[in-house]
């Protein structure tokens, strides 16, 4: 499953290179337009109004769970990835619910309350963007509490993979190094790649190969198939 960012963006069906990736190698591939993602009206937009990491995670999870319904996914390699936004949800998913084995998240939100402008450390161009994804503070401050990622990692479902650019000033690392530290003695396999000189998003042509390739091996450790020509990722438990 892979999660667009945003998150109110959308993902438009056409080449992506990243998620060719994937498929060329024999991965199966579903982007998400969940509630909110823009281009399909305002009802639709607004289901996300207050409901960030509730309607996001339900409407991938829906989509999971119809894919291996059909016969067209397997249920027990289900994974999902995604980045920024899509980074949010993708950690929202794997530690509120059991759908997915595995997954990969990168620059992301985990911390819903430090990223606010009244307690946070991102850039004053989002500061506020939350009042609409999740609620007005202070008034809805346990709803920030129980959504973020960073209080649920007990919750965790299985192996994770973050990534992180350490210039990020939209998603500082702060977040991911307080994410992969309360990893440490769990068991649960997980590894941490921090690309230096990187910001939200990754640019340097070395990073994406090296991303994408540990990614893949990521997954074939996780999820039982070969990844001949890829270096393979050590993982921590």
């Amino acid at each position: 499953m892979h999660v667009h960012g945003g998150p109110t963006g959308q993902h438009f069906a056409e080449l992506d290179l990243e998620i060719a990736y994937f498929t060329s190698r024999g991965i199966g591939v579903a982007a998400v337009n969940y509630g909110g993602s823009t281009g399909f009206g305002r009802a639709y937009r607004e289901r996300l109004r207050e409901q960030w990491g509730v309607v996001d995670v339900a409407d991938c999870v829906a989509v999971a769970e119809a894919l291996v319904a059909a016969g067209l996914a397997d249920g027990d390699r289900l994974g999902i990835r995604g980045g920024s936004a899509g980074g949010f949800t993708a950690a929202a998913s794997l530690t509120t619910t059991k759908t997915y084995r595995a997954g990969t998240v990168m620059y992301p939100v985990l911390d819903l309350a430090g990223w606010t402008g009244t307690e946070g450390d991102t850039h004053d161009f989002e500061s506020r963007y939350l009042d609409g994804l999740v609620g007005p503070l202070p008034g809805t401050r346990q709803r920030y509490l129980e959504r973020s990622p960073l209080a649920n990692v007990g919750g965790l479902a299985g192996p994770v993979l973050f990534q992180q650019g350490l210039e990020d000033r939209i998603c500082p690392p702060e977040q991911a190094d307080r994410f992969v530290a309360k990893l440490a003695g769990r068991g649960i396999p997980y590894a941490y790649q921090r690309f230096a000189g990187e910001q939200h998003g990754f640019r340097q042509a070395a990073t994406i190969v090296a991303a994408l390739e540990a990614e893949l091996s990521f997954y074939g450790q996780v999820f039982g198939f070969e990844t001949p020509g890829v270096a393979r990722l050590e993982l921590s438990r």
